[in-house]
């Protein structure tokens, strides 16, 4: 199928370009034109077009808990949010530590799913910490990346073998930073508010100190490593000293971490609750200085959906986590670009080309030859975000009835119209 997308503002971070010009698609991949007729022609005067975004890390729950969501409906709900890659945690039902597994999601999401899905291994059987997954064979069956997220990698040995043997497959390790020793328990960030409400808070350092170990492991390694939902300012300030040093490591926040604090939390609204807790101010302040100067290069949704049966319920007992893929575009746009803290492709490169670098290089781009993954925003007139009108099957958010700006029209996936 020929496709053209003409009068649209095209940004592209991978190339540098930014300006009006037609998008020209061909057989699923971006073409520098053609002289046939198109099958169609997309009219997108007065929108921005960008490269389809990249999400670095999601849960989609398949298998076992798709009653919470599916890789149809996590897909669906992606493609509204302008992602046309995602790549989904093993902390599923089983885990997703062997290849079958693996086979299954690529084979899914390849039949069913609208958005490509990137299945990322579990570092150890069942996530259990104890030996390593069966890694080589998961990476015969395409995983991108591997991962223990959900729960962090506590024996520092498991780690360094993880990345060794990861490394030989060209793999990355993706690390969830948290002390269990300190933040078992706990149900909110430790600090004034969780005083307040009479909860049991989570301190900074319990995230801080495995961030530490992880770069120091992948400095005398030198392997690379990378940090899940970067929170507090602690784990940002180590990161840029790990880099100013030259190790390998590389690091992505969530959007929550930039819009919210642990204020959020009054009331007990469970929507607030996710692991890593929402932090202080200065912990957003520290983030929003990272994505600035490139300490964190990605803005991940850690996309986390729970039925309400699971949030509706006392704040300690609730389950962490929050759904991310439809307002991620919007609130990156709104309080990031708008407010003049990042420009435009500096702040599309945290969701386009960065995380493509990460998992497959070959995407995040509108150069000719490439995927044809492409996403059209409306960036002028402002939304409210209506949790009732999205495409998870979950409902697990806070930003419900904000207005926010860069709503999707129109996302395109490997040439196919995925969402309009």
């Amino acid at each position: 199928m020929r496709m053209v997308v003409e009068n649209g503002h095209v940004v592209d971070p991978a190339t540098g370009f930014t300006g009006v010009r037609p998008v020209y698609i061909e057989h699923g991949l971006i073409s520098d034109g053609f002289e046939e007729q198109p099958d169609r022609i997309i009219d997108a005067t007065g929108l921005a077009v960008f490269p389809g975004l990249i999400d670095a890390h999601c849960h989609l729950r398949e298998p076992g808990h798709e009653y919470r969501e599916d890789i149809v409906s996590g897909t669906k709900s992606a493609a509204k949010g302008g992602f046309t890659t995602v790549a989904c945690m093993p902390n599923t039902v089983p885990v997703c530590d062997h290849a079958a597994l693996v086979r299954f999601i690529k084979e899914k999401s390849a039949k069913e799913g609208y958005a490509r899905v990137l299945p990322i291994g579990a570092l150890s059987k069942e996530q259990k910490g104890l030996e390593l997954a069966e890694i080589g064979l998961m990476a015969a069956e395409g995983i991108v990346a591997v991962s223990d997220d959900g729960r962090p990698v506590e024996r520092a040995d498991i780690m360094r073998k993880g990345m060794l043997y990861a490394n030989h497959f060209g793999l990355t390790v993706i690390s969830h930073c948290e002390d269990l020793s300190l933040a078992e328990g706990g149900h909110m960030n430790e600090g004034l508010w969780s005083t307040t409400l009479g909860l049991r808070g989570i301190p900074t350092v319990s995230e801080s100190m495995m961030v530490a170990r992880e770069c120091l492991l992948s400095e005398y390694l030198e392997l690379p490593v990378h940090i899940a939902h970067v929170s507090t300012r602690a784990s940002v300030d180590l990161i840029r000293a790990a880099k100013a040093r030259g190790v390998q490591v590389s690091a992505e926040t969530c959007p929550h971490y930039f819009t919210l604090t642990d204020q959020a939390c009054q009331g007990f609204d469970t929507n607030a609750k996710m692991n890593p807790p929402l932090r202080a101010q200065e912990d957003v302040d520290a983030i929003i200085k990272g994505l600035q100067d490139g300490t964190i290069d990605m803005i991940a949704t850690d996309h986390a959906p729970h039925h309400s049966d699971e949030k509706d319920l006392e704040f300690g007992l609730a389950n962490n986590g929050i759904v991310g893929f439809e307002t991620a575009l919007a609130l990156g746009y709104t309080f990031l670009v708008r407010t003049g803290f990042l420009t435009l492709p500096q702040w599309l490169a945290t969701m386009t080309t960065n995380p493509a670098k990460l998992l497959q290089p070959d995407l995040g781009t509108l150069t000719p030859g490439r995927p044809a993954d492409l996403v059209l925003v409306d960036l002028e007139n402002p939304f409210i975000f209506d949790r009732d009108a999205m495409l998870s099957k979950a409902r697990n958010t806070p930003f419900h009835g904000w207005e926010l700006y860069g709503q999707v029209q129109l996302t395109i996936c490997d040439g196919r119209v995925t969402y309009e």
